[in-house]
């Protein structure tokens, strides 16, 4: 396999099964099909109409298909309300690649049934979650063959115990599987240089690492130095204008590749065809924008008139993911 703009040979697992890195055409990096809670959805279930969300969601994503998208990188895992086989009946309906991943999250503290097993716990004993996510990488996620093909982790406003614990795991997850690393930080907060910094220590290449939610940020020095240490940066919260205006988003991406940086840069926009976070009506009248077509309909568009090329766009939408994607040969 190449880093270097060439050919990337290899497999990427999706939720219909592997396919060749090359085939993954125009990607986007951070997305969501489904956000629900498990335990609300089972004991509430009129929060919650499967046949309806799924229905939506193959209109969708249909939609995102017929505007010329081909991969989207569904980074659920649990903490978020993974259901990999929810996803399958979707993608049953759709001719659209759907990548699966791994890992955990959370903000703060791991919850109760790891609390009291594991490094630094009480009981003590291994880490549990470590093959945990090499299962789901190496056999497949919740007894239905789907295979993840990256690992997730996240960190908001601070390095707390928990949120360092998934972060040693991912790493380690990481390290024995080969799979890349996709992650949740604060721009705001520079929280992307403690990620670096801890996976970085445990062995972690960073130019396996993609730091999420770059994008919410104007700060050019932070970014380069995201860039620097050899991580991608993810500009994807497209869409999500109440945390940085669509135009400064543009002019932030605009400016990484008017430097030569569009071959660090991955777009997306952290959308879901459904996340109940939000009370209904949020994205028609909150965040209008917050949808998988906002990209291929108005950042591109905006993209080119910012003086992004379409070698640039290509790079971003297309060679920098495939480059990712692609396992490493572990």
């Amino acid at each position: 396999m190449t880093d270097d703009g060439g050919e990337v040979a290899g497999q990427v697992e999706t939720i219909r099964g592997p396919v060749e890195a090359g085939e993954l055409g125009t990607v986007l990096m951070h997305e969501h099909v489904f956000v629900v809670n498990e335990e609300v959805h089972r004991n509430y279930p009129d929060w919650w109409d499967e046949e309806q969300g799924i229905a939506d969601a193959i209109m969708r994503l249909k939609t995102l298909k017929d505007h010329g998208v081909d991969t989207i990188v569904d980074a659920t895992v649990v903490g978020l309300g993974r259901d990999v086989a929810r996803v399958a009946r979707v993608n049953e309906q759709v001719d659209l690649n759907i990548v699966a991943c791994t890992g955990f999250y959370t903000l703060g503290d791991v919850p109760p049934f790891l609390m009291y097993q594991g490094p630094g716990t009480a009981l003590g004993g291994d880490e549990p979650l470590i093959d945990l996510f090499v299962t789901d990488i190496t056999e497949g996620i919740a007894g239905t063959g789907i295979k993840a093909a990256f690992l997730k982790c996240a960190i908001e406003a601070e390095l707390t115990p928990g949120v360092e614990r998934v972060m040693t795991a991912v790493a380690e997850a990481h390290k024995r599987t080969g799979v890349p690393i996709t992650t949740h930080t604060s721009s705001p907060l520079r929280t992307g240089l403690v990620m670096q910094e801890v996976l970085g220590r445990e062995g972690v290449d960073l130019g396996r690492v993609v730091i999420g939610h770059s994008g919410d940020t104007t700060d050019l020095d932070y970014l380069r130095t995201l860039i620097g240490n050899g991580s991608y940066v993810g500009m994807d919260r497209f869409g999500l204008d109440i945390f940085l205006p669509a135009n400064e988003r543009v002019a932030t991406v605009a400016a990484l590749a008017a430097e030569g940086l569009a071959d660090r840069v991955v777009l997306g926009h952290d959308a879901s065809c459904h996340i109940d976070w939000f009370p209904a009506g949020f994205r028609e009248h909150g965040a209008q924008n917050w949808h998988h077509t906002h990209i291929p309909d108005d950042v591109v568009p905006a993209l080119r008139e910012a003086g992004v090329t379409e070698a640039q766009l290509s790079t971003m939408l297309v060679d920098n993911p495939r480059r990712i994607m692609a396992r490493d040969g572990h």
